[in-house]
């Protein structure tokens, strides 16, 4: 009969010396890739710091024009409109940096932006004033139908029908 033996590990590698110092080897590059991570962490934490995560809130709004308002009047209610936005935008989230707000008048199925209001927290902070920040449209009367007398609507195309 024929005798079957398998071959061990250990039986190929007759020195055990050897295979002690292999296995050191790999443990030791292990043991110091993990102990250098952390200060190398906090080395790139202390020269170049994370960016604060912080944003611009964008707010559109729109509102109608009231019967019988002329143009300032409405001009003025954006205005409350905008201040009214920019402070609950800085209110509500305190990573809001920045406020950008359009706000857009209807008139007789004309719609335009009157004003946009940019404005950063100090800034509000130190002066919450709309119309100190506000940037308004020129065009803006006359695309609302504002240059005519403000009680002439403008002409809207009637429709007949046949009977």
């Amino acid at each position: 009969m024929s005798k079957i033996s398998a071959h061990l590990p250990s039986s190929l590698a007759p020195f055990s010396v050897i295979s002690q110092i292999a296995r050191r080897i790999r443990i030791i590059p292990l043991v110091v890739l993990l102990i250098s991570t952390v200060p190398a962490w906090f080395l790139m934490e202390a020269i170049a710091p994370q960016v604060v995560r912080a944003y611009t809130a964008r707010v559109d709004l729109a509102i109608d024009r009231l019967p019988e308002e002329n143009y300032e009047t409405v001009l003025r209610r954006a205005e409350a409109v905008a201040r009214a936005a920019a402070q609950r935008s800085f209110d509500q989230d305190i990573l809001v940096t920045d406020v950008s707000i359009i706000v857009s008048v209807q008139n007789y199925g004309a719609i335009a932006p009157v004003l946009t209001l940019d404005v950063s927290r100090p800034q509000w902070r130190s002066r919450p004033d709309a119309q100190n920040w506000a940037t308004y449209f020129k065009t803006a009367r006359s695309l609302l139908f504002f240059e005519n007398n403000s009680n002439q609507v403008p002409a809207a195309s009637a429709v007949s029908t046949p009977k």
